[in-house]
């Protein structure tokens, strides 16, 4: 079934047209961008299976486009236009820390982070390079694998901040266990970043630890 089958007043184009996008449930979003099922599933089942297969939006918005090819139904044109609407989702995120200071929202740094990171299958380290102002220069991850004290190397981080003039950094790196909780090896190498970068005067705002719908930060812990 195509979106042109089912009953006029119930599409979800002529839904959103009407009432806006937030009248329309998720599964309505995403046929949309579907356009059509396949044959014994139509295009709004197609979309609910896709929400029930990540648990909701927050998991599709991190699925990689591998785990897209595992969707029944959905070929390269589709995986393509959902993985496009992926990026545009982290880039307008990066874009609005990069016009504004970061911790003027929170919350918004942390989203950024869930989309980076959060769906990941292995460890990575990362770091966003900030200016005086506290707003992104870039995002860059650093590190792949199974992150060590002797994996991390501090002064490519600290290279890195001189590259770019940063004037501080925030760190972050997944769980891909899915628990966001800090280990005391996570806790030792902020230890060691921080007294890294302090000596070219870069400060370290925060530390985020990135699981499964959750972001944990050292500072809001006390543990910076």
């Amino acid at each position: 079934m195509v979106l042109k089958d089912i009953p006029a007043d119930a599409r979800p184009r002529e839904k959103l047209l009407a009432s806006g996008a937030a009248s329309l449930a998720d599964a309505e979003l995403i046929a949309l961008l579907l356009r059509t099922g396949f044959k014994g599933c139509s295009v709004l089942q197609l979309a609910q299976q896709m929400l029930d297969h990540f648990g909701g939006i927050q998991g599709l918005l991190h699925a990689q486009a591998d785990d897209l090819k595992r969707i029944k139904g959905l070929g390269p044109a589709k995986r393509a236009e959902l993985a496009a609407v992926i990026e545009l989702a982290r880039r307008a995120l990066a874009q609005e820390l990069a016009q504004r200071p970061a911790f003027d929202h929170p919350t918004k740094v942390k989203d950024y982070l869930k989309l980076q990171l959060g769906q990941l299958p292995y460890e990575v380290f990362a770091v966003m390079f900030l200016d005086a102002q506290t707003r992104l220069l870039k995002f860059e991850e650093m590190f792949r694998g199974t992150l060590t004290q002797t994996s991390v190397y501090p002064r490519e981080v600290v290279k890195r901040a001189l590259d770019l003039h940063a004037a501080s950094v925030v760190l972050a790196h997944n769980h891909p266990s899915g628990v966001a909780q800090p280990s005391k090896a996570d806790e030792y190498l902020t230890l060691t970043l921080i007294n890294a970068l302090k000596l070219v005067d870069v400060r370290v705002l925060d530390h985020f630890v990135v699981g499964e719908g959750e972001v944990v930060s050292f500072a809001e812990r006390g543990l910076l």
